[in-house]
């Protein structure tokens, strides 16, 4: 199926978009972007449907993107978008602004028991019973010109998109937690305007858990100059140094050119470039004063058996109150509520704020751990 949808590739076409968009009640939303080498999502075009216009919008010609920000921002205009982290991200990054109110209909499937999270195919497939191509999902976003294959593809994202948000929300309505949806769109946009801290980067290191505490101090120290560099170039992590090899370099702990060299886990190449730094890295970590472990599980028995009892517990309430248990009982739910537990601090865990907070609250405060 072609669909009818319009190129807007020049500065006044997207605020007349824009402004049009503005007197609707909800817009469907999507990006397509290209990541390979780079650090940063490099964006290749947003799909915009308003129930009227199907707008294809070309970020490469465009000079100003405010009327879109500005759009993204307007509380009176829900923005629907699907599995939304990496969008999310590009509008953090590229336009320092979250949309607001939003809905991810992927959310809104978990929370109203369709099972696990859906893809956008499997949605528009339980909803609609349309199969959606998905052909050109590899596509090179940022070439040009796009096909017409290439483009209804793009269009097909929001098109259907709202059609399946107006059913969800009647349903999620009907269910009464239409306000959870929204509290959740919260929690996925809240943070993302801040800066990164350059200290939680060893956190999404692979294999972070394995190390002993003064490794993992070297690791923290590590990781925080491999971002630095990553940000400063705009080049994906492992292609400044890869996960592997920072891992191998905090077990070791070299403190000369020579030792670095013959770990093995970087290129000659990678030792000229980046060894004195790498060496002044593994110097500067503060290995007295260690990050805390990356899996609290792994490393304490007391906190795994306190975990066993709060899963279990939440597995209980998410049966009894129907809700998907992944949105209850996480392990990372579950461990940021024990490390808030143990060590309580002004910010409330996720478990406990908004309608998680109304459903487990008095439970968890009674449970012995």
């Amino acid at each position: 199926m072609n669909l009818d949808w319009q190129w807007i590739d020049n500065d006044d076409q997207l605020a007349q978009l824009c402004q049009q968009c503005r007197q609707h009640d909800a817009v469907a939303l999507d990006t397509e972007f290209v990541r390979t080498r780079t650090l940063y999502a490099q964006l290749g075009l947003i799909q915009i449907f308003d129930g009227t216009t199907l707008a294809l919008v070309d970020p490469l010609a465009i000079s100003d993107l405010t009327p879109f920000w500005q759009l993204l921002e307007d509380e009176s205009v829900v923005k629907v978008l699907h599995s939304c982290s990496e969008d999310l991200e590009i509008f953090a990054q590229q336009g320092k602004v979250q949309p607001k109110p939003l809905f991810d209909t992927q959310v809104a499937g978990v929370l109203l028991n369709k099972g696990g999270a859906m893809g956008y195919g499997k949605l528009v497939q339980a909803y609609l019973d349309i199969e959606l191509d998905k052909g050109e999902a590899r596509t090179d976003w940022l070439r040009r010109p796009l096909s017409d294959k290439q483009l209804n593809y793009a269009a097909a994202d929001v098109f259907y998109l709202l059609k399946v948000y107006r059913m969800m929300d009647e349903e999620i309505q009907t269910l009464g937690r239409h306000s959870w949806l929204l509290q959740e769109g919260q929690r996925l946009t809240s943070d993302r305007l801040s800066p990164v801290n350059p200290d939680y980067a060893y956190l999404k290191v692979k294999n972070a858990y394995q190390l002993r505490p003064e490794q993992l101090a070297i690791l923290q120290s590590l990781a925080a100059w491999r971002l630095k560099v990553a940000q400063q170039r705009d080049l994906a992590l492992n292609f400044v140094i890869k996960d592997a090899a920072l891992l191998q370099i905090a077990k070791r702990a070299p403190h000369s050119i020579g030792y670095l060299a013959q770990l093995d886990c970087l290129t000659e190449r990678d030792v000229q470039r980046h060894g004195r730094n790498i060496i002044n890295a593994v110097a500067a970590a503060n290995v007295d004063n260690p990050p805390p472990p990356v899996d609290p599980l792994n490393a304490d028995p007391e906190f795994r058996d306190a975990a066993k009892k709060v899963r279990k517990l939440l597995l209980a309430l998410s049966e009894e109150h129907q809700v998907a248990s992944e949105m209850l009982a996480s392990k990372k739910l579950v461990q940021q509520y024990l490390k808030w537990r143990f060590a309580p601090t002004e910010s409330l865990p996720i478990i406990l704020q908004g309608w998680r907070g109304d459903l487990v609250s008095n439970a968890l405060s009674e449970l012995t751990l």
